[in-house]
């Protein structure tokens, strides 16, 4: 989840290798997240409702979806394109997996370089045929935005809406992702974290 500790500004002509370093800093190695995922149509009419936990500890992440495991599409390749239980979330969009895929630079095509006022760094990330585009706050380090690219295009967007403290770390408790042209969205909430 996007994830704020502190404030450091990144510099300019920072390497990718930098920009990117700081952003994994930000997100907690040993976590429990507790929330809903919530599909809603266009007019913000709620779809589908499910509870989530999402345990990362010692490298290993588990999530579990009203109660019941649920394990990650076996062929990777595929796991951005499936949504969990027919909402826009993917494995991927709960656990930032791709943050910590090593073939990064700079977008050398950024749509913007803002997100919701703030300054970004525009970081492209491949693993194999996936590829996902991050906006990284200069200010924070933090994750702003992702979208998932199929062909070099954005498919899906995730994106946070409101920043609560939990403890002493700040943290998007409201994300949104969206699979562009679908006619609906899901809402992510972080309602605990330990």
């Amino acid at each position: 989840m996007i994830a704020l500790l502190a404030s450091f500004l990144i510099a300019t002509n920072a390497p990718a290798a930098e920009v990117v370093a700081n952003c994994r800093s930000m997100i907690p190695a040993d976590v429990e997240l507790r929330g809903r995922v919530i599909l809603r149509n266009r007019k913000g009419i709620v779809q589908a409702e499910h509870d989530y936990v999402l345990v990362r500890s010692n490298a290993v992440t588990r999530l579990t979806i009203d109660g019941t495991a649920y394990n990650p599409p076996a062929d990777g390749s595929k796991a951005p394109t499936f949504g969990i239980l027919g909402t826009d979330v993917t494995w991927s969009d709960l656990t930032l997996d791709y943050l910590e895929w090593n073939d990064f630079s700079y977008d050398e095509n950024p749509e913007s370089e803002t997100v919701h006022g703030q300054v970004c760094c525009v970081i492209l990330m491949k693993a194999g045929k996936r590829a996902v585009r991050v906006w990284v706050d200069r200010k924070t380090g933090a994750l702003m935005q992702a979208e998932e690219l199929v062909d070099g295009e954005a498919v899906r967007r995730l994106w946070g809406t409101r920043i609560k403290k939990f403890g002493e770390r700040w943290m998007a408790n409201v994300l949104e992702v969206e699979t562009l042209g679908s006619g609906h969205r899901t809402k992510i909430t972080v309602e605990e974290l330990k």
